[in-house]
């Protein structure tokens, strides 16, 4: 062991209750017991397993589930998906109300690189995963655990919360790995790390439901002994309404109906206040066009009869 991790293990020691067996073991039995069900639970493919992760980034998982359905109802493996025209991901994306269109595009051309490069295979660990495009570490992170129970312990907002009420943590990143880290038993990351995020999404919310939720911590929890349930800030969400982000979907979801649009045709469907010469006019909309075209999702044509808009195919 290097100087670096012994150091590292026994910084994340002094915030674990002596038995760290009990507590693994009380947290694997609740979840075990019950838990919420979702389908990708019910899979170990890696497909259907990224396919619901990249879904969920900032969307709930109750309106996850039926998008991710249909999705895999119209592409049902990786080769399907990459064969896709990506404007058809992407207008699916943008009527299911997914998020950034972004996603979808990054999510085709991953499947495109398993089929076209690794020829079918899929990378089986954190660091092989995050070669795909769009793949993050933390999504990496959770495909390998969930796909291949070969993932580390999986860190995020919900995650840091419930550690840093349970073991009275610094709100400190490396130290939310370290005790992550080595509270997870070796070997068990799709178990683990299903169960400590159901912890916190059901028990360790913003405000938590220790006792109506039967947590299993709450003998070691420092914030159920304490009564004191603060927790790291979590970043809110922009409005989305009005926002550059929604007239950037609204885009996408017009030109899905149309071959092509000249800009005065695209502009009144994307907002009603659209005037050529104003505030909201041609150099707004050519702005959200040229942010999308950089994206690779619309082409943007000069011709003699001025600039038209398109999804790009």
């Amino acid at each position: 062991m290097s100087d670096q991790s012994a150091t590292d293990d026994a910084s994340a020691a002094e915030y674990l209750p002596a038995d760290a067996g009990a507590v693994q073991d009380a947290l694997v039995t609740w979840y075990t017991a019950d838990h919420r069900s979702y389908p990708w639970r019910e899979t170990t493919d890696p497909y259907e397993i990224l396919v619901s992760e990249v879904m969920s980034q900032q969307t709930q998982l109750d309106r996850v589930v039926s998008a991710w359905t249909d999705f895999l109802d119209r592409w049902p493996t990786v080769a399907d998906l990459a064969a896709a025209d990506r404007s058809d991901v992407v207008g699916f994306w943008t009527a299911h109300s997914l998020g950034y269109n972004n996603r979808a595009k990054y999510l085709h051309e991953a499947a495109r690189q398993v089929v076209e490069e690794r020829d079918g295979e899929w990378p089986r660990n954190p660091d092989g995963l995050s070669e795909l495009m769009g793949v993050g570490p933390y999504t990496a992170n959770a495909v390998a655990s969930f796909a291949f129970d070969n993932g580390n312990a999986v860190v995020d907002t919900n995650v840091k919360r419930v550690l840093y009420r349970a073991f009275d943590l610094p709100d400190d990143d490396a130290t939310f790995e370290e005790v992550a880290q080595r509270l997870m038993p070796e070997g068990e990351s799709r178990i683990w790390n299903n169960a400590v995020m159901e912890l916190g999404g059901v028990a360790c919310e913003k405000t938590p439901d220790c006792d109506g939720a039967q947590c299993p911590w709450r003998e070691w929890c420092a914030a159920y002994q304490t009564g004191d349930f603060t927790a790291p800030d979590v970043p809110t969400q922009p409005t989305f309404e009005g926002s550059r982000r929604q007239m950037r979907g609204r885009v996408v979801s017009v030109l899905t109906e149309y071959d092509e649009l000249a800009l005065d045709e695209l502009g009144p469907r994307v907002r009603v206040d659209y005037a050529p010469g104003g505030e909201n006019g041609r150099e707004w909309l050519r702005g959200l066009l040229d942010d999308l075209a950089d994206d690779g999702i619309v082409a943007v044509n000069e011709g003699d009869d001025g600039t038209t808009a398109s999804l790009k195919r």
